[in-house]
């Protein structure tokens, strides 16, 4: 199987170093392109006090800046945007890039922020119900020719038109970790990303998508699953560990050496993952660049 390999971009610049965000972008972009497909945004406005950039507005620079990249969001909160807007945006940002925009959404969670910009809270069972309203609002719009009106439990749409529709219409991922959630995944989207990052819990939330692929009759060959995390590689693992001074754990990503970082990745391929889009500490440095290149992505193929 070959694995495509995605970077996932830092939510924002480091502290007190704004233009060093840019900077990294300008030295790493052009040398890997062509061995990573897809730049990918998270969508958080806030991370304790660290600077944090809108997801959106970070994908249309992208989009514009780098036409030799796809672009993605891992993942959009249902609950920041109005479905039919987004629907609209979606379609728009598709068809000013040629096609390269890749739709990832999920429920949402991240408390803080909503209170902080003040958008309700609701429980979770409530978030998924928006999630799906979402989700066939997306769809119907993006391919139904409209004028369209469809009611939802928590959103509807009254002759809403989105011209120009998208073409093609843009690939959706969902990011599900929680049961109901992945059969949303199952039921809408073209990519199911689990949201989780140990192996273990990983196999365990595989064996609940394959049981909904099984009951809405949908073959699991066509939803494209990916990992999303960290990486932090070096020539040696010492380097490695030296290098993750966020102390980020092999829990919550991939930490090692070229062989053990590929060793690690290789359980979830074994697994069926076929992406992982990673955020990968000083992407921007010469040598782990070069290991990208030379080591990771090579053995990947």
């Amino acid at each position: 199987m070959t694995c495509h390999i995605s970077l996932s971009l830092p939510p924002g610049p480091d502290k007190g170093k704004l233009g060093k965000y840019l900077d990294d972008l300008d030295v790493a972009l052009p040398q890997l392109a062509g061995h990573v497909d897809s730049l990918w945004m998270t969508d958080h406005f806030i991370w304790d006090d660290d600077p944090c950039y809108e997801a959106w507005t970070v994908m249309c620079y992208l989009a514009a800046r780098w036409p030799q990249y796809r672009i993605g969001s891992i993942v959009l909160c249902q609950s920041y945007r109005n479905p039919a807007l987004l629907a609209k945006m979606g379609a728009t940002l598709q068809s000013l890039s040629g096609g390269r925009f890749i739709m990832g959404i999920g429920a949402g969670w991240k408390e803080d922020e909503y209170r902080a910009y003040d958008f309700d809270f609701p429980r979770a069972g409530i978030r998924v119900e928006q999630l799906q309203d979402t989700l066939e609002i997306l769809t119907r719009m993006w391919r139904e020719p409209g004028p369209v009106t469809w009611q939802g439990r928590h959103y509807r749409i009254t002759e809403a038109i989105c011209e120009p529709r998208p073409q093609p219409v843009p690939p959706i991922i969902v990011g599900a970790g929680e049961r109901k959630t992945i059969r949303l995944a199952v039921q809408y989207a073209d990519g199911w990303n689990p949201a989780v990052f140990e192996l273990p819990l990983f196999r365990d939330r595989l064996t609940i998508f394959h049981q909904h692929c099984e009951e809405l009759e949908r073959d699991p060959a066509g939803i494209e699953i990916s990992w999303c995390g960290r990486l932090s590689v070096a020539a040696t693992e010492r380097a490695a560990h030296e290098r993750n001074n966020r102390s980020w754990e092999r829990e919550d990503g991939f930490v090692g050496s070229p062989a053990q970082v590929i060793e690690q990745m290789q359980g979830f391929i074994d697994l069926g993952v076929s992406r992982f889009i990673l955020e990968i500490l000083e992407f921007s440095d010469e040598d782990v660049i070069g290991i990208l290149k030379e080591d990771i992505l090579p053995a990947l193929r």
